[in-house]
C-alpha cells in the first residue's frame, strides 16, 4: 500500500544528496559533512570572514555560523544551514545583500509566479524561487567599461523538503525549507540552494538548469523532450467564450466562423464544463455563492449530458457520445489536436466519495492548509473555497489507476491530449501522506506516465503549477502555462500577464516552453497580446465568442492552412531590462526577443500605466500616468544572433519594423528610438545582411503581413553559375520581403516567373506569394 511508504526508517545521505531522497521521518543531525567559514569552497567561490564572495563579489555579508557551502562545479556550489531543533518547516538567515541591482520571480499566488525586482534583501518576497543578482565590480580591460556578471540562487528540493527564498526588514536572505507534514521533520537543509554565476544571464539560468537536471534526475531540460504538434497549430479554446456552459453546438458555430474568416483552428481545448460532476453548495432557486464552483466534485469519468445521449435519447442538441461530437468537428473542420481539461484530483472539489463512478478510486475528504508563505502573499478566491468545501482527494495508492482509466477513457472517445489545472494543490493536502515533495513525485511520475501509455504525442499542457515541487518534477511534460489567467474583463491585468509571462520565461523556459494563455482577438489589449505570442516562442489560441473575431489581428498570426510561424525559443526579456520595472517605473519599456531558423525578432510593449503589481498597489495621481514612453532598440539587444549570422555576415542588420512597413539598414551594436502609448506595442524583424558573389548584400525579411516575419524563412541558399542566385525557401501565403543592395533582373516563385517591386530608398524587394502556396521556393536572380 501507499501509506507504508512513508514509513521508512531514518536514512543517512551523502553531501551532494539531494532532490530525489527516500522518504525520511527523521533527518538527524551531524551526517553530512560541513564547508566551516574561512575555508574555500572552490577555485571561485569563497566562505571567510561571514562573507561569501563568487569570482571575487560579495553575494552574501554576514553569512551566520550555521550556514554550510557545499561545492559542486568550478563555479557553482549548494547552500544549506543547520538547526538546533527538528521540525517540519525551518526558517534560516543566510547573509545580508544590499546595494545591489535583483530581479526574483516568486509566487505571489499559490498557483502563479510574478517578478518583482529591487536593490536590497529586503526587496526580496516571501515565496522568491529564482533570485538572479547583477554584479558590475570588474572592468574590461581593453575598453576600461564596466562588465557585467550575475549570480544566481535557485532554491530547490533537498531530500523531502521543498526550499524558498525571502528577504526580511534587515535586508537579510533567509531560506525557508518545509516538507508540508508534521510528521516529517529535519534538523538541518544543507543542500537547500544552488548558486552559480557567469557573464551571460541566460547562459548561466541554462547551464545551472541543466546542473541541476543531470545531478537530481527528476526533471529534465525543455530541449530533450518531445513537443506536442499542437504547438505549431493555431487554436481556440472554449473558457473565456462560454466559461461553465460549454456546448457541443457553441462548440461548432465558434469553429465555423474561425474558419468562415480564413484563420481555422487546427487545435481545441474544450475546457471547465465537460465533465459529470456535483456540487452540493449550489442548489436550484437559492442564490450563487461566489466561490462556490470550486466545490463541484467528479461523479464519473466520463462527459455529463450536454455531450452524450442518455439511453440513446439526445436532449437540446447533445451528441450520441464525445466520440462522436469530436469526429464529427475534426471531419467538419480539419481539426488536427483535441483536449481536454480536468484538474488534477480530477475536479476542483476533487472526486465525490459517495458516487458509484468514483468510489473505486478511495476519494477522502480532505481540507487544504496553506504554507506561511502562501498566507503572507495573496489570497486566491479557488484555493479558500477549498479550504472551505473540502476536496475529495483519491487514495494515493490508486492515482495510476485514476488517470489511467480516465486517459484511456479519453483515448476512446478520440481525444489527443489534455490540459492539467490545478497543479499546486497537493502541498496543501500532503500531511499524513509523506509530504509536499514526496507526493507531488508520485501523483507526477503517475500521470506522466499515463500520458505517455496513453496519447502518442506527449500531449498534455500543465497549469497552474508554479511551485517548484511540481516544477522539479517535470520529466516528460513540455508545455506549462506561464502566467496567472487572461481576464479579458479586467483592464489592469493586460500589461501585467505580458511582463509576467515574459520574466517566468527566462526560469520556466529552460525547463519546459512557457504557455502564453489564451486571448481575445476582438479586445482593446488583442494587438498586445497576439504581438507576444507572435514572439513567445508559444502555442497560439485565442478564447473568441463564436462570431466574435478581429480577423485582421489573427491573420497576423495565423496563416490560411491554420499554422502559425513560432519562433524557436521562449520568448524573454532583453538583458537590459531583466532588473527594471517595465509595469510601475514610469520609464522603462519592455523588450520582449526570440530568434528564428534565419534571423532574429523583438517586440517592445508599453506596460506603463495600466496596471500595478499585486503587493504593490498604490493610488495613481492623474498627474502620474504615464501616456506615452520612449526606449531604444539595438540588433545587438537579441541574445545568441550568432546562430543566425554565420557565414560571409557584413556585420550589419536589415531591421524591418512591423506597424510601418519601413526597412532600415544598421551594424548590431547600433540603436534607435521607439515611442510607444499605453498599451502600444511593435515588432522588429532582425535579419543579418549577408555577402554573396562579392556584390550582392542580402537579407531575408519573411512575410511581412505576419508580425513574426521570419518565421515563414526556412533556407537560404546561393548558387553561382551563368548568374548569381539566390534562393529561399519557406512557408505561408503573403508578401515576401527582403534587403537587397542591388535591384535583382528577375523573380519566381516555385519556378514561375513573377513581378516584383523594389525600394531604392531602402532597398526593401518584395514579391506577393500567390494563394493557395503553403510552401515555396524563391529565386532571386542577379
Amino acid at each position: 500500500m501507499f501509506s507504508s511508504l512513508t514509513k521508512t526508517p531514518q536514512l543517512i545521505f551523502s553531501p551532494l544528496y539531494t532532490f530525489l531522497a527516500p522518504p525520511q521521518r527523521i533527518l538527524p543531525k551531524g551526517c553530512f559533512r560541513q564547508w566551516k567559514h574561512s575555508m574555500v569552497v572552490n577555485a571561485k567561490t569563497l566562505l571567510k570572514d561571514g562573507i561569501l564572495s563568487v569570482d571575487g563579489k560579495d553575494a552574501l555579508r554576514g553569512v551566520p555560523e550555521n550556514v554550510v557551502v557545499t561545492p559542486f562545479t568550478a563555479s557553482s556550489a549548494f547552500i544549506g544551514a543547520s538547526s538546533a531543533d527538528a521540525s517540519s518547516r525551518l526558517v534560516f538567515k543566510l547573509g545580508v545583500i544590499q546595494d545591489v541591482r535583483l530581479l526574483c520571480l516568486f509566487r505571489f499566488k499559490i498557483w502563479w509566479m510574478i517578478p518583482r525586482v529591487g536593490n536590497s534583501g529586503s526587496d526580496i518576497p516571501v515565496e522568491t524561487q529564482m533570485l538572479l543578482l547583477e554584479a558590475r565590480e570588474r572592468m574590461d580591460s581593453q575598453s576600461s567599461k564596466e562588465q557585467n556578471s550575475y549570480i544566481i540562487f535557485l532554491p530547490v528540493l533537498d531530500g523531502e523538503f521543498r526550499s524558498s527564498l525571502q528577504g526580511n526588514s534587515s535586508n537579510e536572505l533567509e531560506l525557508c525549507v518545509e516538507s508540508g507534514d508534521p510528521a516529517v521533520v529535519a534538523s538541518q537543509s544543507l543542500n537547500a540552494v544552488f548558486i552559480n554565476y557567469g557573464d551571460h544571464p541566460f547562459d548561466l539560468v541554462k547551464e545551472s538548469i541543466k546542473l541541476l537536471s543531470e545531478h537530481s534526475g527528476t526533471f529534465s531540460q525543455r530541449e530533450t523532450k518531445q513537443m506536442p504538434g499542437m504547438l505549431d497549430c493555431f487554436g481556440w479554446c472554449t473558457w473565456d467564450a462560454f466559461y461553465h456552459s460549454v456546448n457541443p453546438q457553441g462548440i461548432r458555430d465558434g469553429l465555423k466562423s474561425l474558419s468562415a474568416g480564413g484563420t481555422p483552428a487546427k487545435f481545441l481545448i474544450i475546457d471547465d464544463g465537460w465533465q459529470d460532476t456535483v456540487n452540493e453548495f449550489q442548489k436550484d432557486g437559492e442564490p450563487f455563492i461566489e466561490g462556490s464552483q470550486f466545490g463541484g466534485r467528479l461523479i464519473s469519468i466520463k462527459e455529463n449530458n450536454k455531450f452524450r445521449a442518455i439511453r440513446n435519447v439526445t436532449e437540446n442538441g447533445a451528441p450520441i457520445s464525445l466520440k462522436d461530437f469530436v469526429s464529427e468537428i475534426k471531419s467538419t473542420f480539419g481539426l488536427k489536436y483535441v483536449y481536454v481539461w480536468h484538474a488534477l484530483l480530477g475536479y476542483w472539489g476533487g472526486l465525490d466519495p459517495n458516487a458509484s463512478g468514483t468510489k473505486k478510486y478511495d476519494p477522502k475528504l480532505r481540507y487544504p492548509v496553506q504554507s506561511p508563505g502562501n498566507l503572507a502573499n495573496t489570497r486566491d478566491l479557488s484555493i479558500d473555497a477549498m479550504e472551505k468545501y473540502g476536496i475529495g482527494v483519491i487514495d494515493p495508492a490508486k492515482i495510476s489507476e485514476f488517470y489511467d482509466d480516465l486517459h484511456s477513457y479519453l483515448v476512446s472517445q478520440n481525444i489527443d491530449g489534455v490540459k492539467v489545472d490545478v497543479q499546486n494543490i497537493l502541498e496543501t493536502i500532503s500531511s499524513d501522506l509523506g509530504g509536499r515533495v514526496f507526493l507531488t513525485r508520485h501523483f507526477q511520475q503517475e500521470l506522466e506516465k499515463s500520458i505517455s501509455t496513453n496519447f502518442q504525442d506527449n500531449s498534455i499542457i500543465c497549469c497552474m503549477g508554479h511551485s517548484t515541487d511540481s516544477i522539479y518534477h517535470s520529466k516528460q511534460s513540455a508545455i506549462t502555462r506561464a502566467s496567472d489567467d487572461y481576464y479579458p474583463k479586467n483592464t489592469t491585468t493586460q500589461s501585467l500577464h505580458i511582463a509576467a509571462v515574459a520574466f517566468n520565461s527566462i526560469f520556466l523556459g529552460e525547463i519546459v516552453v512557457p504557455d502564453w494563455d489564451m486571448f481575445y482577438s476582438l479586445h482593446d489589449a488583442a494587438e498586445f497580446h497576439a504581438a507576444a505570442r507572435a514572439v513567445g516562442g508559444c502555442g497560439v489560441y485565442v478564447s473568441d465568442k463564436p462570431g466574435q473575431h478581429d480577423f485582421n489581428v489573427l491573420k497576423k498570426l495565423v496563416l490560411p492552412d491554420g499554422s502559425v510561424l513560432r519562433a524557436r525559443y521562449p520568448g524573454r526579456p532583453s538583458r537590459d531590462c531583466l532588473f527594471v520595472d517595465p509595469v510601475m517605473d514610469k520609464k522603462s519599456l519592455l523588450k520582449i526577443w526570440n530568434l528564428n531558423k534565419c534571423g532574429g525578432v523583438i517586440a517592445i510593449f508599453n506596460c506603463q500605466g495600466a496596471g500595478s503589481w499585486p503587493g504593490l498597489e498604490s493610488k495613481t495621481e492623474e498627474e502620474d500616468i504615464i501616456f506615452e514612453l520612449s526606449g531604444k532598440v539595438s540588433p545587438s539587444d537579441i541574445e545568441y544572433f550568432e546562430e543566425v549570422s554565420g557565414g560571409p555576415w557584413t556585420q550589419d542588420c536589415a531591421v524591418f519594423r512591423f506597424n510601418t512597413g519601413s526597412l532600415t539598414r544598421l551594424s548590431k551594436k547600433e540603436s534607435f528610438d521607439v515611442t510607444l502609448k499605453v498599451l502600444q506595442c511593435e515588432v522588429f524583424t532582425v535579419s543579418p545582411i549577408k555577402v554573396y558573389n562579392q556584390t550582392i548584400q542580402f537579407a531575408p525579411i519573411g512575410l511581412t503581413n505576419m508580425y513574426n516575419s521570419g518565421g515563414a524563412v526556412e533556407a537560404v541558399e546561393f548558387s553561382d553559375s551563368s548568374e548569381s542566385k539566390i534562393h529561399i525557401r519557406g512557408r505561408g501565403e503573403g508578401e515576401f520581403g527582403a534587403y537587397s543592395n542591388l535591384r535583382p533582373k528577375s523573380c519566381s516563385v516555385n519556378s514561375e516567373d513573377l513581378e516584383f517591386k523594389f525600394r531604392e530608398e531602402d532597398k526593401l524587394f518584395a514579391v506577393t506569394i500567390p494563394a493557395k502556396n503553403t510552401s515555396w521556393d524563391i529565386t532571386i536572380c542577379y
